[in-house]
């Protein structure tokens, strides 16, 4: 049976665990599916909704929600509709049944279900602190990092750093281009990990394909040409063999399977420098 590919975007105005539990309970009951995630948390205003849409207008698939801001909600209900996108908001029969079971209506907060202890708001910081660091922005404040992945374009770099966000690490990116080097706090950072994310030439050409395809843009460019690609991720791994980073290769790993990956090194660093070990 051939394989279905479907881009599926997530949507929360919190830190979007709920939402993740519930899209991947649902996944489990269908094979030959191949899922492309689109993880958006603490959507919370209507020019960040924006954004997102642009996004979903470029890869058209199911929407699932969890908004409880009326004109943000609308706003996205009416514009999936116009893109003739299914958007499924998965709380609200429950919300409904709770409501003419106990005689009350649900309150309108986000993320109330979640413990407002200091875990909690480490990880609302964790995933403000990435969203504003994404792509490499703000190199200047990357000190401040849990941890910092690099990587060629179309490595996964986005998601895994905005799910280890969720997991409360604070999460920048950096994509790695031979035209243009890093900048030079890169390789002066002390404080949080670095990691080098790669993967096989075959797998970055595919993806980057799909993704012109998705912007309507001619597929043929350097920007997936065998040789360019293979020049990319050996110019990378020569970077991250240079700085002695600790390199995971993402061919045949989910976003979960990769970030468990670093959340390891992570533990292994923390637990070397109370053990006395240099990181």
């Amino acid at each position: 049976m051939a394989e279905t590919r479907l881009h599926l975007h997530l949507l929360s105005d919190s830190t979007g665990e709920t939402l993740e539990n519930i899209a991947k309970a649902a996944l489990a009951q269908f094979d030959n599916v191949e899922t492309v995630r689109h993880f958006w948390p603490m959507v919370r205003t209507e020019a960040h909704l924006e954004r997102i849409l642009q996004e979903v207008a470029q890869n058209p698939g199911l929407v699932i929600f969890t908004l409880v801001n009326p004109a943000t909600r609308r706003i996205l209900e009416q514009r999936c509709a116009s893109l003739g996108l299914p958007a499924v908001a998965p709380l609200d029969t429950v919300n409904d049944a709770l409501s003419v079971l106990l005689g009350q209506q649900a309150k309108a907060r986000p993320g109330r279900q979640h413990v407002l202890d200091a875990a909690y708001f480490a990880r609302v910081d964790a995933i403000q602190f990435t969203i504003a660091h994404d792509d490499g922005i703000l190199a200047e404040e990357w000190e401040e990092a849990d941890i910092v992945l690099a990587g060629v374009s179309r490595s996964s770099k986005t998601p895994t750093s905005i799910y280890l966000a969720n997991r409360g690490y604070k999460t920048a990116n950096i994509p790695i281009v031979v035209e243009s080097p890093p900048p030079p706090e890169l390789f002066t950072l002390r404080g949080p990990l670095v990691v080098g994310l790669t993967t096989s030439a075959d797998r970055l050409i595919a993806i980057r394909r799909n993704r012109l395809l998705s912007l309507q843009q001619a597929p043929d460019t350097a920007y997936v040409e065998a040789d360019a690609v293979q020049r990319e991720i050996a110019y990378a791994r020569r970077m991250f063999a240079d700085q002695g980073w600790p390199v995971i290769d993402v061919t045949r790993r989910s976003i979960e399977e990769t970030a468990a990956a670093i959340i390891a090194l992570c533990n292994d660093r923390d637990n070397g420098r109370r053990d006395g070990v240099s990181p």
